[in-house]
């Protein structure tokens, strides 16, 4: 196989991927899909990737998903699952807020989605909300249709109102932790996904651990600001000393790995746990599974990952679309295909380094640098590479001590 070039953006190009399955390279089938079923959002997030990235885009898509768009995007996702014997798949309900749908469209989208799928499929069902809207209502309507709700929360309301708060600048803490204990502590509590919490280094990590606790979520995700090379993140200053976001999570995981029983699942930390002691991790955030979710947006154009739009204008395009293109081609596109070659896939730098098969290089979108495009080394790297050394240590000691353990004991 010819090696793959790393150094001439933009890379790869259409004729590498033909090149690679000519060599013998057989895409993997998604089975997650994220569907924009609403453009706009209610809240205005200073650090939304979406609209206050390089890439406003969004202005040209429809406010909501088409019915007719939503019934092909269904037919072209049970095709695929069809065509690959993918018998289990999932689709998150997504935006902008999916809220501002309305009920009737969301529940018209469950059930055009599940009918497409048929009953061969064990299709799950995710919103993934802010939570201002999230009533009664909406909770039992998505009882009726199997959806679980995601929603995502920052911490208490000093952390979560300094970024997220409404276009008349009110923050919207006081109405998502309503809407949380309505479905954390409420009826149904079986639809409670889990929570979103993106990380601002200000805030005090082991106290906005301990607050998103006392909605006693399944899980927990904690996620890196958006940034790269062109825009690093707030707090981190590429090529100097420290390495402040593993400092935070590091806090956060002797929170959680030290207490005396489970509370809730860290998704991060327990995926890179389980990439160090050997095992296969849940999520692609971290790690070389080859990515395996497809983006739709309101228009029925099939996408890469929108955290793409904060690297540059048109960075999440494909030029493809539901009405006439399959999620085959998607896959065969360069931007999705490189994310399926594991350690090829990645620069250079990240296929020297002896961490790479737990960071996987990091977020692709993190590795966006205008020279060379994303062939380059998360900008999170030394962040990655700290959190993943100190976890390691930590897991080694205590294997240690296990091993150490006399046998009635252990």
């Amino acid at each position: 196989m010819n090696r793959l070039r790393h150094a001439e953006p933009p890379w790869p190009v259409a004729a590498d991927v033909a090149a690679r399955e000519a060599a013998g390279w057989t895409p993997v089938p998604f089975h997650s899909f994220v569907l924009k079923v609403h453009s706009r959002c209610d809240l205005a997030c200073q650090y939304c990737y979406m609209y206050r990235s390089h890439d406003s885009s969004w202005r040209e898509q429809p406010r909501t998903m088409a019915p007719e768009t939503l019934d092909r995007t269904a037919e072209r996702i049970a095709e695929h699952l069809a065509a690959h014997g993918v018998r289990e798949a999932g689709v998150v309900l997504h935006g902008g807020e999916p809220l501002l749908a309305g009920e009737a469209a969301v529940g018209r989208a469950a059930s055009v989605l599940r009918a497409a799928a048929g009953p061969g499929v064990r299709l799950h069902l995710t919103l993934q909300t802010n939570g201002v809207r999230l009533t009664e209502r909406w909770l039992d309507l998505c009882a009726a249709h199997g959806i679980r709700v995601s929603v995502s929360l920052d911490g208490d309301r000093a952390a979560h109102d300094r970024h997220r708060r409404g276009a008349d600048g009110r923050g919207s803490h006081a109405r998502v932790a309503a809407a949380l204990h309505r479905l954390a502590d409420g009826p149904h509590r079986e639809l409670f996904a889990g929570l979103l919490c993106t990380i601002d280094l200000r805030n005090d990590p082991v106290r906005c651990y301990e607050h998103l606790l006392t909605y006693r979520p399944p899980a927990v995700d904690f996620l890196l600001p958006q940034g790269n090379w062109h825009t690093p993140p707030p707090g981190l200053r590429p090529g100097l000393p420290g390495t402040p976001y593993a400092d935070w999570l590091w806090r956060v995981f002797e929170r959680w790995y030290g207490a005396p029983r489970r509370l809730t699942r860290v998704r991060l930390l327990e995926d890179m746990m389980t990439l160090l002691l050997g095992g296969t991790p849940e999520t692609e955030a971290l790690g070389l599974a080859p990515v395996r979710y497809a983006v739709v947006e309101t228009d029925g154009a099939l996408a890469q990952d929108d955290t793409l739009r904060t690297a540059y204008p048109g960075a999440a395009r494909t030029g493809l679309h539901a009405e006439r293109d399959s999620f085959d081609a998607l896959l065969r596109h360069p931007g999705v295909a490189a994310r399926q070659w594991g350690a090829d896939g990645l620069s250079a730098q990240c296929r020297d380094c002896r961490l790479r098969r737990v960071c996987g290089g990091g977020h692709y979108a993190n590795r966006y640098r205008p020279a060379t495009g994303f062939a380059n080394p998360s900008v999170y790297c030394a962040d990655l590479a700290a959190l993943i050394v100190r976890v390691r240590e930590r897991l080694a000691g205590d294997l240690d001590r296990l091993r150490g353990a006399p046998a009635e004991a252990a």
